[in-house]
């Protein structure tokens, strides 16, 4: 596609008033990629993962400090909840439902991927995390190896900061605005915060504080071709579990679109 943009859908934890649980929030973001299968940018310079794993598990970045960081967690568990301060130590887990929505302008086809959506967070080889050991767990039983000796060498933390090191300083630098959502009539605490830097180091703690990579496994994806009223098709798939001796299998179905 010449776009990577796609719309990202998750659940709103509704205020005790509501006469419903939760209520969607959609926004747009930038597809990163399938996990494990990072294509780095040429001047990206953190240390890649060597090619172990494939997935079908698409991937995209994001500040800790977001909503969608809450609503992730917090409808896959309703007393999990992200410290709305993002204090905490541990980020990753979660395992809420979500939808991905993307438009292919050039072949005029619609793609609806709807999953669940984990955290990988700066805790994620943390083995006394739940959150953590919870993510590993979901997102590699959807990680296929295609080179079992080298699966010894692939390490959560290298594949995170490869993330990192893939987008420019600016957009690293982003991690170090003030906090996303609060009135700009509020006085900035943490001076280490503010608009417009440029990050170079991929170690720099604030930025890494607050960098994580959504994970979207998905269960179920639609493909709605619209390019004609009179040749418009429609098809599922849908995961159907995995066998002993892999990660599971696709199940196809042709729908009137």
């Amino acid at each position: 596609m010449s776009s990577q943009e796609f719309v990202f859908s998750s659940l709103h934890l509704a205020s005790p008033a509501s006469s419903i649980p939760y209520y969607p929030r959609a926004r747009t973001c930038i597809f990163r990629g399938m996990w494990a299968e990072l294509v780095a940018h040429r001047l990206n310079p953190a240390e890649l993962n060597v090619k172990a794993y494939e997935s079908e598990m698409l991937t995209m970045t994001t500040d800790a400090r977001m909503e969608k960081l809450n609503e992730i967690i917090s409808s896959a568990n309703e007393n999990n909840e992200i410290d709305g301060t993002h204090q905490k130590k541990n980020i990753s887990g979660g395992g809420g439902p979500v939808e991905a929505v993307f438009w292919a302008k050039d072949s005029q086809t619609q793609w609806r991927i709807k999953g669940k959506a984990f955290v990988v967070g700066k805790d994620i080889e943390d083995e006394n995390a739940t959150g953590a050991k919870l993510a590993r767990e979901e997102i590699g039983n959807g990680m296929r190896v295609v080179e079992t000796d080298k699966t010894c060498k692939w390490s959560w933390a290298r594949e995170l900061t490869a993330h990192f090191g893939n987008l420019s300083p600016s957009m690293r630098g982003t991690f170090k605005n003030p906090f996303p959502g609060t009135p700009i009539t509020c006085p900035i605490e943490d001076k280490r915060l503010w608009l417009g830097q440029d990050v170079y180091d991929l170690n720099d703690s604030v930025a890494r504080e607050n960098f994580c990579t959504i994970v979207i496994k998905p269960e179920e994806v639609e493909q709605l071709s619209l390019k004609g009223p009179k040749t418009a098709r429609r098809w599922k798939y849908s995961y159907v579990g995995a066998e002993k001796n892999d990660t599971g299998n696709w199940k196809t179905e042709e729908l009137w679109p």
